[in-house]
């Protein structure tokens, strides 16, 4: 059986501890991966100055032509995996089989980690505005006629990641051209891209012990979280509350995304019926930046009765299927559980509306896997349980409110797409604290422009901008 090794400083280990990993539509065992115990953690962890410095003996014109060998390698190359080859096929089929996610979709995903990798000097002008990146080689220099300084806050980047999509992985990438060693906790189902990215740069000749990769338990992930001085967590509202008071943790929690149509845009909903649906359902509804309402100040109901009639005509197909575009469940207990939870809500300023577009049910089943298929919720209620839920499958409430109650009542958003021409809420929007990324016009929640912060600026998070003055600096 394939094994995936935990890797200290880039050197594969076996563990006596594994998990292994099924195939979700028949249960046969697909992979075995290594765990690795807080102890080993904390012991890799006391080491990371020594990968520190062999990273930073490279410059980051350097670091950034390995990311570009890397993003080729990524995804065309055979990869270790252990003492196994992975060639991109078996990386596809792999994923797909342990997360549920099309093979249609994990390649699609496979893209945007290409995509960063190989556009990383624009990704990083994004996120540092523009900064003249030798300056992170020498520690300081002249930026517009100012000298200027950055200090590295950390020596490694942890991780801990999720299961839900394979693209999240490209938001922790720009970490080694900024010289930046990683501790990355992989999701239970999902090891699968972090480790085939490590090899990758590995491959492109980054030193191997700027990768620390350690699936774990909730004590390991702990670990990790503690004793670096800079981490990313993924996860639910109780997982990512008891780290929001831990400076140097930067959360992603639920996105809660939304599309905003107000003003004379919502009395042409028509026009931007398909952003809606693409912002709902794009890679099988499963990022947070897909949008879990639809907040409009007029039309509500029409705008729900027309998006279900849309998304109704997406179906549950088998995960090799070019034409998947839903995720499977774990299990058909899970789907059906998922589904109950919902119908339980029902009632009282909520309905099912997408319902009469699909009599034969909510949950269904092919290739051996159980889907729950795409739902919308027209709220009467803007106070309403589903009028702020967020599920891992394409769902979305419709919410009509007043124009003046609308940013208040929507609550807090990762993205929002502000399709409107009433200018004044869109200053309103623009200054809101309670939203993270604005999309302004007819584009969708799941259009990611790299070149800019998606959730939280990781440049910033990693370096801090001082003062520096002195006879013996050259400007």
């Amino acid at each position: 059986m394939l094994h995936i090794p935990v890797l200290r400083r880039g050197e594969p280990y076996r563990s006596l501890n594994v998990n292994v990993l099924k195939d979700i539509r028949t249960g046969e065992p697909v992979t075995e991966v290594s765990q690795a115990n807080p102890g080993l953690i904390v012991r890799d962890l006391a080491r990371v100055g020594e990968a520190r410095r062999e990273l930073e003996a490279f410059s980051v014109a350097e670091l950034l032509e390995i990311c570009k060998r890397a993003a080729d390698l990524f995804l065309n190359g055979d990869l270790p995996v252990g003492d196994d080859s992975q060639s991109p096929d078996d990386y596809v089929r792999g994923l797909s089989a342990t997360t549920g996610l099309p093979e249609a979709l994990a390649r699609k995903n496979m893209t945007k980690s290409h995509y960063v990798l190989d556009e990383m000097e624009t990704v990083l002008g994004g996120l540092t505005r523009g900064l003249d990146l030798e300056i992170l080689d020498r520690g300081w220099g002249s930026q517009q006629g100012r000298r200027v300084s950055y200090r590295r806050e950390t020596d490694v980047l942890g991780a801990v990641l999720p299961s839900n999509s394979p693209g999240v992985h490209a938001l922790w990438l720009p970490a080694i051209p900024l010289k930046v060693t990683l501790a990355l906790k992989p999701g239970r189902q999902e090891p699968w891209t972090p480790h085939r990215i490590a090899q990758a740069f590995i491959a492109a000749g980054c030193p191997r012990s700027a990768f620390g990769f350690y699936p774990t338990d909730y004590a390991g992930a702990g670990e990790i979280l503690q004793r670096t001085d800079r981490c990313l967590l993924y996860g639910d509202t109780t997982t990512v509350s008891k780290w929001r008071a831990k400076p140097g943790v930067q959360i992603h929690g639920p996105g809660w995304s939304k599309v905003v149509v107000a003003g004379g845009e919502a009395e042409r909903w028509q026009d931007h019926l398909e952003i809606m649906a693409a912002s709902v359902a794009d890679n099988g509804g499963r990022s947070c930046v897909n949008a879990s309402g639809v907040w409009t100040t007029s039309n509500g109901r029409a705008i729900a009765e027309a998006l279900a009639e849309r998304l109704a005509q997406i179906e549950a197909l088998p995960l090799d299927h070019p034409d998947a575009k839903l995720a499977a469940m774990p299990s058909l207990e899970a789907a059906q559980k998922l589904s109950d939870y919902i119908d339980a809500r029902l009632g009282a300023g909520a309905e099912d509306v997408t319902a009469r577009f699909r009599p034969e049910g909510r949950v269904a089943e092919a290739g051996g896997c159980a889907f729950v298929l795409p739902t919308v919720i027209h709220c009467a209620d803007s106070s309403h349980e589903l009028a702020h839920a967020e599920f891992l499958f394409p769902f979305v409430s419709v919410v009509e409110v007043e124009r003046d109650a609308l940013l208040e009542r929507m609550g807090p958003s990762l993205v929002v797409s502000a399709v409107t021409d009433d200018r004044e809420l869109m200053q309103e929007i623009l200054t809101a604290t309670n939203v993270e990324r604005l999309n302004l016009g007819s584009m969708p929640t799941s259009h990611v422009s790299w070149d800019q912060p998606h959730e939280g600026n990781l440049f910033e998070h990693l370096y801090r901008q001082r003062a520096i003055a002195g006879p013996g600096i050259a400007a």
